[in-house]
């Protein structure tokens, strides 16, 4: 008979690869944005009530946690390699400036 309660997988941890609610939405957000009518920033605050800044953090924060690539890995991926590019990009401007 298996005692384990019902919330736990296989492993006995009770959190296991479970995405929180918030980020599972950022994550269906991201994968189909571009059906919202309007500028990102937009849908963005009709979403989630947030300024596309503190969105982009959220975002970020929700990118680095392993659920959220057991959760939609090409995504995450995707939106990893997104992410690079734009830090290269950032950095690639700085060291013009110096």
């Amino acid at each position: 008979m298996v005692t384990s309660a019902p919330h736990e997988s296989a492993d006995g941890d009770p959190q296991a690869s479970v995405l929180s609610e918030r980020s599972r939405r950022v994550l269906e957000f991201e994968r189909q944005w571009w059906k919202h009518a309007g500028a990102k920033e937009e849908a963005i605050r009709s979403e989630f009530g947030l300024s596309a800044a503190r969105y982009y953090q959220m975002l970020n924060t929700v990118l680095d946690e392993p659920e959220a690539l057991a959760f939609d890995p090409m995504l995450v991926k995707r939106l990893h390699r997104m992410r690079d590019a734009r830090t290269e990009a950032r950095a690639s401007r700085a060291d013009h400036h110096h």
